[in-house]
């Protein structure tokens, strides 16, 4: 059994016995790390080939992200850390790449969880992967993920600003194993996006796909290396509702920004910087 399903086999005996919300709770202050070793071809190949990245190339921005999930699995079902894993919600990313990464490269990786955010609707933790090279910090991503649970909250949720539908860019049609297959190139075979029975069980009419994969089939579809206007630098994406499995979607885009929408139902909304 890998580290990861461990963690997840973990993550479902710890979480009853914790509760979210409960005052005074602290954030374990340790680290995780991955110590620097090659990217192995192979789950890479296959990452890439699932996310529709160029099998050539540099290293997909999203991909460092995926060598740390292990990590930070191991720290949110850890005894120490406050949430239940099993229930959580991920609900943006920023990643900021400093340098570009190549296949080859040798990187070390470490995750730490940076603080605790009341919100309106539970508890939202932020998640610090880091990518290392020959010392140097070379990527880096924060990620927020929501624990739902009642709340004292008295105040109404922000008001949304009117949205700007972009032009659509293409049309991507999901079939039933997306969540199977991802989860076989990346790791993460979170029940909910496995099959429509396991999914159920956490509230969903089926299964899901993974928010990271949409993050990155945005990324292959925008272009994250270098061309024109120089390469993706940085990325922010925030999961606005889940995409049930299959559907058809489309990818949308003008500048700067992209989104992912079924009908009028907006799934993903993001940006991108570029530079040298």
């Amino acid at each position: 059994m890998s580290d990861l399903s461990l963690s997840l086999v973990r993550g479902a005996v710890t979480s009853p016995f914790k509760r979210a919300g409960r005052p005074g709770a602290a954030l374990p202050t340790g680290r995780e790390e991955l110590p620097p070793s090659r990217i192995a071809p192979g789950p890479l190949a296959a990452y890439s080939r699932i996310c529709g990245f160029a099998g050539t190339g540099p290293l997909p921005l999203t991909y460092p992200h995926v060598l740390g999930f292990p990590l930070a699995m191991r720290l949110m079902t850890g005894r120490d850390f406050p949430l239940p894993v099993l229930g959580l919600v991920h609900t943006w990313i920023e990643i900021t790449a400093h340098r570009a990464l190549q296949p080859t490269d040798e990187l070390g990786i470490t995750v730490h969880a940076a603080g605790l955010t009341p919100h309106r609707r539970g508890t939202e933790v932020t998640m610090v992967t880091e990518a290392r090279r020959a010392g140097e910090l070379v990527w880096e991503s924060r990620s927020g993920y929501l624990s739902r649970h009642a709340t004292e909250a008295t105040t109404p949720p922000p008001g949304r600003a009117p949205h700007r539908e972009l032009p659509a860019v293409a049309e991507w049609r999901l079939p039933t194993d997306l969540g199977r297959r991802y989860g076989a190139a990346s790791g993460d075979r979170n029940p909910i996006h496995l099959h429509p029975v396991t999914a159920r069980l956490f509230g969903f009419p089926r299964h899901i796909a993974h928010g990271m994969w949409t993050v990155a089939r945005c990324l292959a579809e925008t272009g994250d290396t270098a061309g024109a206007q120089g390469r993706v630098r940085t990325v922010r994406a925030d999961f606005k509702a889940p995409v049930l499995l299959p559907s058809t979607v489309s990818y949308a885009a003008d500048g700067t920004a992209f989104e992912v929408r079924g009908g009028s139902r907006v799934h993903l909304t993001g940006s991108v910087t570029r530079g040298a």
